[in-house]
This record gives structure tokens, sequence and C-alpha cells, in this order.
């Protein structure tokens, strides 16, 4: 990372990858401002969780670096898998069935956007 990069993490959130996934798209590369207000217009879940580790990084940016929030965009945004939480579910004739509950590890990276 350069030292104008700075980067928030949450790890283990319960929302499965492929959901958080399509929210993390529609963010890469845009500007804070504009990343922000396209979370808010979101109805999932996931935009939500999205939302406080991009508000996470900007205030890593600004409180520790001292770089201007204005120009901060979304330099890099992944969503990794995280543990497998397997439940048992009952099925049909006694059987037990498998439910298994999915987690992410959500990593934004913001940088100082050069004129």
């Amino acid at each position: 990372m350069e030292k104008n990069e700075v980067r928030a993490v949450a790890k283990t959130v319960r929302i499965a990858p492929l959901k958080s996934r399509l929210i993390v798209n529609l963010i890469r590369g845009k500007m804070v401002t504009e990343a922000k207000a396209i979370l808010k217009n979101q109805p999932q879940r996931a935009a939500r969780v999205v939302e406080k580790v991009l508000n996470s990084a900007v205030s890593n940016a600004v409180n520790n670096n001292n770089l201007k929030e204005e120009n901060l965009y979304v330099k890099t945004i992944y969503v990794d898998e995280g543990i497998v939480m397997k439940r048992a579910k009952m099925d049909s004739r006694g059987h037990v069935g498998r439910n298994d509950h999915k987690t992410s590890h959500i990593t934004v990276i913001v940088s100082e956007k050069n004129k």
C-alpha cells in the first residue's frame, strides 16, 4: 500500500459473499461522496455493512493520515469468503440436512485522487 492509501476491513460479516459482491461492484472506483449516495439508496442489507466499512476507511484516512474527504475515492474494494457455520436442519423421512450460514470479509481501500 502506498502512503496515501488507507484501508478498513470487516471480518466474519453474516452475509453471503455473493450478495455482498453485487453491492461492492456498484461503488468500485467511485468518489467517496458518490459511493455513499449509492449505498444509501440500496435496499439490501449488505449495503448497510459496506457503508459502515467505507465510513471506517474514510475516518481512518481523515483522522490518521490527514487526507481530505472530498478528494478520496474507492481505489480497491473486494469481498472474500469467511468461515461457513454449518447447522443441522431436519429433513424428510428422518434425515438430517445441512443449513450453511456463509460469512464474508469485506475490505475497502480508499486513496486520494491526484489532480
